[in-house]
């Protein structure tokens, strides 16, 4: 069976690396949709596009709605999103592609470390599969892969 994925979420780690690398060496039949994962890239298509902003809540504002025209597309075509919450920074965004994935039926699983279960336990809940490494969320794709 054939799949689109959507990795979303935490980008200071190579969590999708290893996803991706998973998928490659189990020969699975999944593409792969991600984000633009370059932090100083995605913060400024607005102003590099459209022009500069005297204010920063301009300046993020263009940013994030052609973010997100990417980021919705993407939901959209993907058979499941993974949803990565780093400990370090609050990924605000990836909480929001979970509503946007769930609001469209479109299947979670999220991954995180077990002491982030509290605060995300409403998502957790709204998922198909809570993991918390990077080959766990490989093994089930291999498991539905078959």
């Amino acid at each position: 069976m054939s799949y689109t994925i959507y990795l979303s979420g935490e980008i200071h780690t190579d969590w999708r690396e290893k996803i991706q690398n998973g998928i490659i060496e189990y020969k699975l039949d999944i593409d792969v949709l991600t984000p633009i994962t370059d932090h100083d890239a995605s913060d400024n298509i607005g102003v590099n596009i459209l022009g500069p902003e005297d204010k920063p809540f301009w300046k993020d504002h263009k940013a994030a709605k052609i973010n997100a025209l990417r980021t919705n597309n993407y939901i959209s075509r993907a058979d499941i999103v993974v949803i990565r919450f780093g400990e370090q920074y609050k990924q605000w965004n990836a909480a929001f592609d979970a509503g946007i994935a769930t609001g469209l039926g479109i299947p979670i699983i999220t991954l995180h470390a077990p002491k982030l279960t509290h605060p995300l336990k409403e998502i957790d809940a709204a998922a198909m599969a809570v993991t918390e490494t990077p080959e766990q969320v490989v093994e089930i794709l291999k498991y539905i892969s078959q």
